[in-house]
């Protein structure tokens, strides 16, 4: 708003319109208007912060404009005012936006009250407006883009867990994001000053995470030449982010369930309970409710963790945000690397739209960066498009007889989407997977890496 607010003064009736004028100019920039078509004229010329606007004149009359006003992006406050009012017609009023209706004559002192109490609500919403754009830019909410409702729920969520201490399950597929909104969670809490520790369990073997988690005592076991702080010593009044936490064994199990229960641990080959304050995020792509059912994971365990949920949609349920992600990323890369690339053409934007992205964003964005850093226009192409890409897109599974392409993992129908269907059924085990696909572990890593697959 400017220092000095604006009000804009709709009424057919001269008198009314240089009354007001003469009681307000002394605190307030004034513009006059006689007809509500030039009230919006001047609206379009002008910021407004507070609009007085008579019911009935000739033309569009002020319930019409206030429609009008409303319907636009930061509208200003109406104030609407009538000789002619009833019950029924200041409800409809409020019902459409104004921010008060008020009767002929006027009580000026009530009205600059009604006035000075709006701007005030007014400038109170712009300042939480501010101030929350600044979060999410703290935080790296606006580099994690979506304006689909799917991912606006998800921003508000972690917008509202974010103060507490409660324990977070991250939940989706590959490649949705999970670690960049266990992230935002941090940066958002009272703990952003503090560490913000990640470890990717499916990485370590049963020993190594558990000494990687707790740490170790001096000749706990061969190697162990001396005493190894773990990670939760590391995040220390900060927060602790277990990614894939579906594969822990079950003696780790046990040991994380303690510390969620009493706050304390003790390092491998110790017995010294040390207390910890950290706050404890964790995520996984595996349904872990199926993972109790099965006995391979404690159900003590999930509730403890299942405090809060936030479950990350798949691209292929939010893919109005499909063009908005490729633009973001195109500008991303096309400034890392120095490249001049102003789109795609409409052909290349058809396909990478309407193709099911089944490793999410992380498959996106690993596309577009790899068509930029290729390119050699201005302008990205369907021939830019990385040609398994095109191949998958040309041919998607279930394509052709029904129920053909899944069952044989034939790596010809569609590499990408078999190698991760290969890892499902294989919970993750590359070498099992490799040799299910009929290929080498070397060639399999080689493949993940290209489709974006590395974390499965």
């Amino acid at each position: 708003m400017n220092e000095r607010p604006v009000i804009l003064i709709v009424d057919d009736e001269k008198n009314t319109r240089e009354g007001l004028q003469k009681s307000f100019r002394h605190k307030y920039d004034i513009l006059l208007a006689d007809s509500a078509e030039q009230g919006l004229e001047a609206l379009r010329g002008h910021a407004v912060d507070v609009i007085l606007v008579d019911l009935r004149m000739p033309g569009m009359d002020g319930m019409a404009f206030l429609r009008r006003v409303t319907a636009s992006e930061n509208p200003p406050l109406v104030i609407l005012f009538t000789a002619y009012g009833t019950l029924q017609i200041a409800d409809e009023a409020l019902r459409q936006g104004a921010y008060e209706y008020l009767a002929k004559p006027l009580n000026l002192d009530n009205l600059e009250m009604v006035i000075e109490r709006g701007l005030e609500s007014r400038r109170l919403r712009a300042e939480n407006v501010r101030l929350r754009q600044e979060l999410d830019e703290a935080v790296g909410l606006t580099s994690l883009v979506g304006n689909s409702r799917a991912m606006q729920a998800v921003f508000d969520s972690v917008r509202q867990v974010a103060g507490a201490r409660s324990t977070v399950l991250l939940t989706g597929e590959s490649g949705t994001g999970k670690e960049l909104i266990a992230h935002a969670i941090h940066r958002l809490s009272p703990r952003a000053g503090n560490p913000f520790v990640v470890v990717h369990c499916a990485s370590l073997n049963p020993n190594l995470l558990e000494s990687e988690l707790f740490g170790h005592e001096k000749g706990a076991y061969t190697g162990a030449h001396e005493r190894q702080a773990g990670r939760f010593e590391t995040a220390e009044g900060g927060t602790l982010f277990l990614d894939e936490i579906g594969e822990l064994d079950g003696a780790t199990q046990i040991k994380l369930l303690r510390i969620l229960e009493t706050r304390s641990f003790e390092r491998v080959g110790g017995n010294t309970p040390i207390d910890v304050d950290v706050r404890l995020l964790a995520a996984t792509n595996r349904n872990l409710r199926a993972l109790v059912d099965e006995g391979r994971f404690r159900e003590d365990l999930f509730y403890r963790l299942n405090v809060v949920n936030i479950h990350l949609p798949p691209l292929r349920e939010r893919t109005d945000d499909i063009p908005l992600l490729l633009a973001h990323f195109l500008r991303q890369f096309a400034a890392e690397n120095g490249r001049t690339v102003n789109g795609f053409s409409s052909e290349a934007l058809k396909l990478l739209t309407g193709y099911a992205w089944p490793g999410n964003v992380r498959e996106l964005r690993n596309c577009v960066e790899r068509m930029v850093v290729m390119s050699r226009g201005t302008t990205l192409t369907l021939g830019d498009v990385p040609p398994d890409l095109r191949s998958a897109a040309a041919h998607p599974p279930g394509a052709g007889s029904p129920g053909a392409a899944p069952a044989g993992l034939d790596l010809n129908a569609n590499e990408r989407e078999l190698i991760r269907r290969a890892l499902e059924k294989t919970h993750s085990n590359r070498t099992l997977a490799a040799k299910t696909l009929g290929i080498s572990r070397r060639t399999l890593h080689r493949k993940l890496k290209a489709y974006g697959l590395e974390d499965h």
